[in-house]
């Protein structure tokens, strides 16, 4: 009994790495929908896309401590290898968030295309229910809850790939730069790539409340 009293802390600290990630998902969803919403005003794009990388380089300690901890823990509040795709893919979701901003800067992006924003606000609808999915983990007495959120972070996703596939077919019937075209192509990629990395967390969280009520 005294040696699994020593081990609850260790427990403790694995849901409050999850939850510490997870704000900052948050956050890095927040800023991205800022990102697409002021992107005409240039000084204000740069200081945002530098946001989302610093954001995304804060939630690389928590993926980095996590995984230290998974290493030094014996007993594991739930299965090791759904703590490892947890965090994998909530660090995913935050690579993504990068990749789309700094391919912005990159690709020379001077204009978004419309439908942008719609991505942009699925993005961070999902990264809201990450962050509550997440949170509710450490009791099972949540089971329901989080199903519940992991259903809609599904039903955001389809939305999100309809959303992508009208942008891109408008784009191919109606953008006659071949260049441009490209460009705006790859920002519709990289935000439903980041909204994919969000269901992969609802499909992880899925996965722990069966195997653990």
């Amino acid at each position: 009994m005294r040696f699994l009293s020593a081990l609850m802390p260790r427990e403790a600290r694995f849901f409050a790495l999850f939850n510490q990630h997870a704000e900052l998902i948050v956050a890095g969803g927040r800023a991205t929908v800022e990102l697409v919403r002021d992107y005409a005003d240039t000084s204000r794009r740069a200081a945002l896309i530098e946001q989302i990388s610093d954001i995304e380089r804060r939630a690389d300690k928590f993926t980095y401590e996590t995984v230290q901890l998974l290493h030094a823990t014996f007993i594991t509040p739930f299965d090791r290898n759904d703590i490892h795709r947890l965090i994998s893919s909530m660090d995913d979701i935050l690579d993504l968030m990068q990749d789309s901003a700094e391919s912005m800067h990159l690709f020379d992006i001077q204009t978004l295309p419309p439908e942008a924003m719609r991505m942009a606000e699925l993005l961070d609808a999902c990264c809201i229910r990450v962050q509550e999915a997440v949170g509710l983990l450490s009791s099972m007495d949540n089971a329901t809850k989080a199903l519940a959120l992991a259903q809609e972070i599904d039903g955001l996703e389809s939305e999100a790939d309809a959303v992508m596939r009208a942008g891109i077919s408008k784009l191919f019937r109606e953008e006659a730069d071949v260049r441009q075209l490209i460009k705006h192509k790859n920002v519709y990629e990289y935000l439903e790539n980041a909204i994919d990395k969000c269901q992969d967390v609802a499909n992880v969280i899925e996965s722990v409340v069966v195997e653990n009520v």
